[in-house]
């Protein structure tokens, strides 16, 4: 038996005993009463009794270990030009005091923080600090629409919010004040006070009584300790959208989110303490949290805040200087970003100006990482460039290869196996367990490992029957795919994203596969619409590389030629636009449920995480242009 085959079998029948080991990784005050409560299913709960502070793991141990003088924190910010390094003792003394003024303005143990930031130190400083008290911080990613904020403001109900003056979005300066006093303006419940950290370059207005200067209140403040917290005591709120619109907010722990995120930092992505570690993404995702501030920090890694974009921040070798400049040894973002990048640099030109030695592999999630990005990026960059598979939900990975226990030989299009603690299965409609190759629905058998989102917030009703409903004794991904027979996961896509022409279910995601190796394509979505004598066909959307010069037409009839050479003339894929860009979210995901809706003739709520609403215009005109809405 691999080292992997036996961990995993240990994670998966004795998980009590798997998890206690993992739980000596970081610093307890009281050690559990119980590993895991199965008492109430499937409200499970792991490490109950035990007491810890998620910012003591994540800072203070590591001033008190030796780790005071390396960086915790490189912040780059182009947009800026600004480079700084912040070391552990420095990271906890603002940290500190931070909290210290929170404290001062009565905020405690179980009080809500909204942090609304750009990427900046101050952001994790926030987070952190809230941490540190035992208050539940919820980000909303900088500069997301006024009621769309109001709407999360009325759901956490926070007594404080935390915001930054404003931003740079590419070329142009963003004021987040007038945004958060709509918000305020427009929500029922009023936070107490806004703290709000001023940036150089533009300054906010503050309201008297209410708003406070982030720099004014640290001064005088009385830094804080860590509090103790239980490990079943709420650590953040993180929303994500929902079916109906109405966000949902995952509800994450203290002591179990410690402790796996802990683990994966080398089992996952084979990291040790002092190695610089990269997430290229926004506190306000998922993969914020989980890896450019908690993961990274409680392994006493150095982290790297980046305040950018993958091009145009000031071309699309951005990646590269910022890996060689930082001495990164692992990156982890999602495949938009090296999808842009090979769309503006497809021959990795601007690659060749830096110093990768030591750069060692390259993590891809958010999406589906097409086999075409991924040869590119491999290619290209000589280093392993491994895909896996988690959601917002679950915090870590659920699938993936895991490169500190042992390394499987890639598969393209499957981001490898099941990650210890993660029982994956794949059912029918029924509940029936499918074997190897047949597609269905993908599951995690319950209980969930820890880390893992414990219940929505104010809401177990909803948590229950979005989850954990259709498949009782297990969680509902919403995905669907396969297994093969090694055992690799295959990652087709939301089971929306299912079609069925004239009788066959078909994936537009095996659609988007085959367009995405076309040498001049350097994005597509595949989406299903409604036909009246098929049931639903689909249509493609394509963004052409840079510098294509062939005609349209020819390309979309190559297009055609080759859906049907690889999947068959059932897919009956006959109809390709070309556009500029995809709708997406800010976090890089297709949009392609609004395409559909728009495609249908159907009414639509506009995303609150879209990148940009103006190419919803654009793809209305598109689609006009083919003949829908029918």
């Amino acid at each position: 038996m691999g080292a992997y085959e036996e961990i995993f079998k240990k994670s998966i029948e004795n998980p009590e005993e798997f998890w206690a080991e993992a739980a000596e990784g970081i610093d307890w005050y009281k050690k559990w009463d119980t590993v895991l409560d199965r008492s109430n299913p499937p409200f499970y709960r792991w490490f109950s009794g035990g007491e810890m502070n998620t910012c003591y793991n994540a800072v203070d141990r590591h001033v008190e270990n030796g780790r005071a003088d390396q960086p915790a924190i490189i912040y780059d910010s182009p947009v800026t030009d600004t480079i700084r390094k912040i070391t552990y003792r420095e990271l906890r003394d603002e940290v500190a005091s931070f909290a210290g003024a929170l404290k001062g303005l009565g905020v405690e143990k179980g009080d809500r923080v909204i942090i609304y930031m750009p990427m900046i130190p101050e952001a994790l400083v926030a987070m952190l600090a809230c941490a540190r008290l035992g208050a539940i911080h919820s980000v909303v990613f900088g500069g997301f629409a006024a009621n769309e904020l109001a709407i999360r403001i009325d759901h956490a109900q926070p007594k404080v919010i935390v915001c930054a003056s404003g931003a740079i979005e590419g070329k142009k300066q963003l004021a987040y004040k007038p945004l958060v006093d709509s918000a305020i303006e427009q929500s029922d419940h009023k936070p107490e006070k806004c703290v709000v950290f001023q940036r150089d370059f533009v300054t906010a207005e503050l309201q008297e009584g209410r708003d406070l200067a982030w720099q004014d209140i640290v001064k005088d403040a009385e830094p804080a300790d860590c509090v103790p917290v239980l490990a079943t005591d709420p650590l953040y709120i993180l929303y994500t959208s929902g079916t109906t619109g109405m966000p949902k907010g995952v509800l994450r722990d203290n002591g179990g989110h410690a402790v796996a995120l802990h683990w994966s930092m080398k089992n996952i992505y084979n990291v040790d303490p002092g190695d610089v570690y990269w997430a290229a993404s926004d506190v306000g995702w998922v993969v914020g949290h989980s890896y450019i501030v908690y993961g990274p920090l409680l392994k006493g890694c150095t982290t790297i805040v980046y305040e950018g974009k993958p091009i145009g921040t000031p071309d699309a070798g951005a990646f590269w200087r910022v890996i060689s400049e930082h001495g990164a040894r692992i990156m982890f973002t999602a495949p938009t970003a090296f999808r842009a990048i090979k769309k503006e640099d497809p021959n990795g030109e601007l690659l060749k100006k830096y110093d990768l030695s030591k750069f060692e592999t390259l993590f891809l999630a958010g999406e589906r990482l097409d086999p075409d990005t991924y040869h590119w990026a491999s290619n290209l960059l000589k280093v392993p460039v491994i895909d896996h598979w988690w959601q917002t939900e679950t915090g870590w990975a659920i699938v993936a290869n895991p490169m500190g226990i042992e390394q499987f030989p890639v598969k393209p299009g499957s981001p490898t196996k099941p990650v210890p603690g993660y029982d994956v299965r794949i059912l029918d409609d029924t509940g029936k367990e499918l074997g190897p190759n047949e597609e269905g629905n993908i599951v995690v058998k319950l209980p969930l490992p820890p880390g893992t989102l414990a219940t929505l917030w104010r809401n177990d009703e909803r948590f229950i029957k979005s989850y954990m409903a259709t498949f009782p004794g297990y969680y509902e991904t919403s995905d669907g795919g396969y297994i093969d027979e090694d055992g690799y996961v295959y990652v087709m896509g939301r089971m929306d994203d299912v079609i069925n022409i004239a009788g066959h279910r078909l994936s537009t995601g095996a659609m988007e596969e085959v367009i995405a190796t076309h040498p001049d394509v350097a994005e597509c979505a595949v989406i299903g619409t409604d036909d009246q004598l098929k049931g639903q066909i689909p249509v493609g959307f394509i963004v052409l590389k840079a510098g294509v010069t062939k005609d349209a037409e020819e390309i979309k009839a190559e297009l055609v030629q080759m859906v049907r050479a690889q999947i068959g003339p059932i897919a009956c894929y006959k109809q390709t636009a070309v556009v500029t860009r995809l709708p997406k979210t800010r976090s890089g995901k297709i949009l392609r449920g609004t395409m559909r809706a728009i495609a249908a003739g159907k009414e639509y709520r506009m995303p609150s995480t879209i990148d940009d609403p103006t190419i919803l215009e654009e793809i209305t005109e598109d689609l006009k242009k083919l003949g829908f809405p029918k």
